[in-house]
């Protein structure tokens, strides 16, 4: 079942009340925004509202061929809340229905940009996940199969799969970051002694980038296949961390970041400088 809510486009004022991921478009043309009211997008430096439902998007994944995202629909839309999973193929203009709702909202969920191996974690049961815990479909959501998560001690903050590998997940938690190279059954911690926050893997497979937070705000890159990691430049954050990052596909230099209390940058060198497009959820021009 798809189903479509037109909103206003344009160059109006754009607020970010929330902000629940960041991702660019396959193209690499625009950065998108799930918030409460809709999507966000920032396109050629200015800012719109996406066409398409003004729901409360939580957690929201882009792919080459389709977005995945869960929460709560818009009011008056007479949909089921919550959403479960849905998808879109034509950039959140329309959204399918995929199963869950009514039960489940993943706040948690990540994909291969590739791959489309779908992981989300999940609070509590529902009618195809039969215990809370982190889960992942290989078929777009139609089957699920639960992860032992081994070597977890505590829920996990943020959730990436690496763009090829479906068997390559990540996670941080409150004291660090883990990698599974299982699809899940065990975690290695490969960073730990701070609160670990917002990560995402390079669109080549071969690092992970992550935030983190100790005396102040820190954004670091792990090359997956040496271990080593790499300090970045932050913008300076007043008690604030990154909580989301992406990768453009066309071109791998340009990243963005948003932090907790909706400051969004994009860096044009790798992440040795950043740039403010949006500030405590007012969006710049």
């Amino acid at each position: 079942m798809a189903f479509a809510l037109l909103t206003a486009c344009g160059d109006a004022a754009v607020t970010l009340t929330h902000v629940h991921g960041l991702a660019y478009s396959p193209d690499g043309q625009r950065l998108s925004i799930p918030s409460h009211h809709g999507l966000a997008i920032y396109s050629a430096g200015r800012w719109r509202k996406a066409a398409g439902p003004e729901h409360d998007y939580m957690g929201y994944a882009v792919t080459r061929r389709a977005i995945y995202s869960s929460g709560h629909p818009a009011q008056g839309s007479g949909l089921t809340n919550p959403f479960g999973l849905i998808k879109s193929s034509d950039d959140g203009r329309t959204w399918q229905q995929l199963g869950l709702q009514g039960e489940a909202d993943f706040h948690l969920l990540a994909a291969g940009f590739d791959n489309g191996a779908l992981y989300v974690f999940n609070g509590r049961p529902n009618s195809r996940m039969s215990a809370p815990g982190l889960y992942f479909s290989l078929n777009g959501g139609l089957n699920w199969q639960r992860a032992a998560a081994q070597g977890l001690s505590e829920a996990p903050v943020a959730l990436a799969v690496h763009p090829t590998d479906s068997k390559v997940v990540a996670l941080t938690t409150s004291t660090g970051l883990y990698v599974s190279r299982d699809a899940g059954q065990s975690f290695q911690a490969l960073s730990q002694g701070e609160q670990t926050v917002g990560l995402a893997f390079s669109l080549d497979g071969n690092s992970l980038w992550f935030g983190s937070y100790g005396n102040g705000a820190k954004l670091s890159r792990l090359e997956l296949a040496t271990g080593q990691v790499t300090p970045l430049s932050v913008p300076e954050l007043k008690k604030d961390a990154v909580a989301y990052l992406a990768q453009n596909p066309t071109q791998p230099q340009e990243w963005a970041m948003a932090t907790f209390k909706r400051d969004v940058y994009v860096s044009k060198d790798g992440g040795k400088s950043w740039s403010a497009i949006a500030k405590a959820g007012q969006t710049l021009k």
